[in-house]
């Protein structure tokens, strides 16, 4: 049981890790269209997001997936590009229907994020007798981390949009804006 403290606390520090700020990113980026009303369809689209990555952690750590490393690393700020752009240019209203396009692409781009941190916990996980329970652990420290980001997005989003009266659709725009401007210089950078 003590090992499920540490690798939960992995879990969580991989994903709120300033200096590996891509994964933040990705969240942000993911959830900045929604608002506070739409917290249960976020907590859907993050816990999406997670059972991609956990799948390609799990497949890596039982060796049956390995991918080039600097193909992941570049593929990694293009998910957050391209997920930045689609808020861009996105309609001003979403419509339900569409709800599980973007479930979906937040469980594919879970898999190539996942693999981004596939060979560390390999090598942590390779100790263990059994790596079921610590592989668990940190995904339940990785959800709860994206969830912590999801949140204090949620309240930014509220701040700037109750207090300030900034448009919903100008602050979704600026955020995309943002992350998508520094995602590039990342992707152009790996490139």
């Amino acid at each position: 049981m003590q090992d499920f403290g540490v690798y939960f606390e992995l879990g969580l520090q991989h994903i709120l890790d300033l200096s590996g700020y891509d994964h933040i990113l990705f969240v942000i980026a993911l959830c900045c269209t929604y608002f506070i009303k739409d917290w249960r369809k976020v907590t859907v689209l993050v816990t999406a997001f997670t059972v991609g990555h956990s799948l390609t952690l799990a497949l890596s750590v039982f060796n049956l997936v390995r991918v080039d490393t600097e193909l992941i690393e570049l593929l990694i700020p293009i998910t957050i590009v391209i997920t930045a752009f689609s808020n861009v240019v996105k309609k001003r209203q979403r419509a339900a229907n569409t709800d599980w396009l973007t479930y979906s692409y937040a469980l594919f781009f879970g898999l190539i994020h996942g693999l981004g941190f596939s060979n560390y916990l390999r090598s942590l996980l390779g100790k263990e007798s059994s790596i079921t329970w610590p592989l668990f652990a940190f995904n339940v420290g990785l959800e709860l981390g994206q969830l912590a980001i999801v949140f204090v997005v949620l309240m930014a989003s509220l701040i700037a949009t109750g207090i300030f009266s900034v448009s919903k659709r100008d602050w979704s725009f600026f955020l995309s804006a943002a992350i998508f401007g520094i995602a590039l210089m990342m992707a152009l950078e790996r490139t």
